[in-house]
């Protein structure tokens, strides 16, 4: 009989989030689209290496734009993303709310 030692559990993966402050910009966009009537729906996914924020049109559909969050890119190109349906970078940088300006864009429409 082999007795084996009692392993200390083991902490939680870490994973990316968005702060308090982040949230925020991000929320006061989807309002202003929300009531332009552009978007419907939000998902939020938070993983090891990156935080999420997915806008829909509607909710069974894919999402129309995310805006995702990776600290490893945080010296590179910058940690924040907008990423098109398509899987194209609209725009990447350092500072959130410069890199939503890009959305804001397609709010505002010729009359």
């Amino acid at each position: 009989m082999t007795i084996h030692p009692i392993q200390p559990p083991q902490p939680a993966p870490d994973v990316v989030a968005f702060d308090r402050r982040e949230l925020a910009v991000i929320l006061s966009l989807y309002g202003r689209m929300v009531a332009a009537g552009e978007w419907r729906d939000y998902g939020m996914s938070f993983l090891r290496d990156l935080a999420v924020f997915s806008v829909f049109r509607r909710a069974a559909e894919n999402p129309l734009y995310r805006i995702e969050k990776r600290p490893r890119l945080r010296t590179a190109q910058g940690m924040y993303a907008v990423v098109g349906m398509d899987g194209q970078v609209l725009r990447r940088g350092h500072d959130l709310a410069t890199v939503l300006r890009v959305l804001e864009r397609r709010l505002i429409r010729p009359v």
